[in-house]
């Protein structure tokens, strides 16, 4: 299996059904914090869910419409950052991650993401990649604004999380916007 390091104690790697014990473990310990922003881990209540969203990549994954990775710091799955949506025929995609306290603070997150958008918008040649985030989550919007996307607005009252209705933000960058925001990184 292949890694990319991410710092000198993290890594990127795949993140694939026969990985559905860690990968519940790790939701089980993140849940109150992910819980707060997304429906992720409320889509993972027990072993055999965490499997089948797994396999649900897997299947994205040999379809070309999406992938799942996570993110393993010093040995131990502590997020991770995903294509809920890669559509290669319009030449968009949406980037979404999660991270328990563990992995937070150490930029694991933002390497991260910089991997993805170089897969999608250089090598693979989309034209634009979207990020979506409770606008309250300043630590998510953060990271999009660190990247180079540009906040482009708030979709008022758009989707349901434990009974709340929540907006929605919208960040999006260009393939261009990308390399230019890369090259002035160098």
């Amino acid at each position: 299996m292949f890694a990319i390091p991410l710092t000198e104690d993290a890594e990127l790697r795949p993140l694939e059904v026969w990985q559905a014990a860690e990968f519940f473990i790790h939701i089980e310990r993140a849940r109150e914090h992910l819980n707060r922003w997304i429906g992720f881990a409320d889509a993972c209540p027990d072993l055999a869910s965490a499997r089948a969203m797994l396999q649900r990549y897997a299947d994205r994954q040999a379809a070309d419409s999406g992938r799942i990775f996570g993110i393993w710091y010093r040995g131990t799955l502590v997020g991770g950052c995903m294509f809920p949506h890669f559509d290669d025929q319009s030449g968009t995609c949406e980037i979404g991650v999660w991270t328990e306290p563990a992995g937070q603070g150490h930029g694991l997150i933002t390497a991260a993401v910089g991997h993805l958008l170089d897969h999608a918008l250089i090598e693979r040649g989309m034209a634009r990649a979207e990020w979506h985030c409770d606008p309250e989550n300043e630590r998510s919007w953060a990271v999009a604004k660190r990247m180079g996307m540009t906040a482009e607005g708030t979709f008022r009252s758009s989707h349901v999380r434990r009974g709340k209705r929540h907006d929605m933000q919208l960040w999006g960058i260009l393939r261009d916007e990308w390399i230019a925001h890369r090259e002035a990184e160098k």
